[in-house]
């Protein structure tokens, strides 16, 4: 994706970052157009176009949750930053990456970043056919250029990789999809009613509604799960491109941990009018950092490096948190969030999607 640069100053000014910046308007997020709601159109043989999902859909049930609207971007980095190819890719390719390598880089780049996440991936869950295949080409096409011939300089029996080919695709789409689905089950909570998983039968609709998503990235047919047992089964296939090694961090040109090289050019960069985006990343993503790994599946929890007390600390770690798990998805701060990372469209494809899926229910 392509970053949203800090106004030009004199060549040595600090970046002064202001809340008129922070906030953004839809440019942030929009990339082709107003967007268009799922139901708000019809599909070339007179049906309504629901887009990938529709009403009804397992996926709209946990999409369209609080718990998903602010803890959709933190779950997702927690299980894509497993995904060596990935994080390759950001290492190599990522502004963010090149911002740190010329210092330039500043705690706004990693905001701006985080925020344009979630909204930027609303209208390929939840507008209409047309809107979420724009999306989805605009993706493909910037993300062309993320390829390079090695993933881990330690282990050269990975290759390389390339964002926009079919597996790196797949697995990019598969863990949006997959860490909503571990946020809800162990995050969102129902009015007093704490979180609660998936029936058997609605987690394997769930896996079986990503095929149009995964098809519509690239994803190779044969590889499309349609099951929860046929991903288990893809995530075996695929086991040593998942896990944390410290040499895929390692900036190829510096050496340097690419984590450790944005705070330190960060810092040096630092000016006190970036505390209005640090403190917006401890809200919606520092403070979490316990949380995440705790809502992975074992199999993942180890390949995160977790030890075994750990792991079986997790259930604890969560519920020592619920307070405070609870409270970031109040009606108030879900609304607050929602504004800032979803941006406006993501708002109105939200607000649009949940109308739709409730009158479905309601009448089913």
């Amino acid at each position: 994706m392509t970053t949203t640069l800090p106004p030009a100053g004199a060549a040595n000014a600090p970046f002064v970052l202001t809340e008129e910046l922070l906030r953004g308007d839809v440019s942030r997020w929009r990339r082709f157009g107003e967007v268009v709601p799922a139901g708000k159109s019809v599909a070339a043989d007179g049906s309504v176009d629901h887009g990938l999902f529709g009403p009804g859909s397992v996926t709209w049930k946990v999409v369209l949750h609080p718990a998903i609207i602010v803890f959709e971007s933190p779950a997702q980095a927690v299980l894509q930053f497993l995904y060596k190819p990935i994080t390759a890719g950001i290492r190599d390719a990522d502004p963010m990456s090149r911002r740190a390598r010329s210092g330039k880089f500043t705690w706004f780049d990693f905001f701006e970043r985080f925020q344009r996440n979630s909204g930027m991936h609303a209208p390929m869950w939840l507008g209409d056919t047309e809107t979420a295949t724009r999306m989805a080409t605009h993706l493909h096409r910037i993300h062309g250029h993320v390829q390079g011939p090695v993933i881990d300089p330690d282990d050269s029996s990975l290759g390389g990789y390339a964002a926009a080919e079919s597996r790196d695709a797949m697995w990019a789409a598969i863990t949006e999809m997959h860490a909503m689905l571990l946020a809800y089950e162990n995050l969102a909570w129902h009015g007093d009613e704490p979180p609660r998983p998936l029936t058997p039968e609605e987690r394997d609709q769930y896996v079986a509604e990503m095929a149009p998503y995964l098809r519509l990235v690239g994803a190779e047919e044969a590889e499309i799960p349609y099951s929860m047992a046929e991903l288990d089964a893809l995530y075996e296939k695929y086991a040593p491109y998942f896990g944390h090694r410290e040499s895929v961090f390692r900036d190829l040109e510096t050496g340097v941990n690419m984590m450790a090289q944005y705070r330190q050019v960060a810092e040096k960069n630092w000016h006190p009018s970036h505390a209005l985006a640090t403190d917006v990343l401890a809200e919606t993503y520092n403070d979490w950092h316990d949380v995440m790994p705790a809502i992975l599946p074992e199999r993942l929890q180890l390949a995160a490096g977790r030890s075994p007390e750990q792991i079986s600390a997790s259930e604890h770690t969560i519920r020592a948190r619920e307070g405070d798990i609870r409270a970031i998805q109040s009606p108030e701060n879900e609304a607050r969030i929602m504004k800032l990372l979803w941006g406006p469209d993501g708002v109105d494809l939200i607000t649009s999607a949940r109308q739709l899926d409730e009158r479905f229910r309601a009448t089913a």
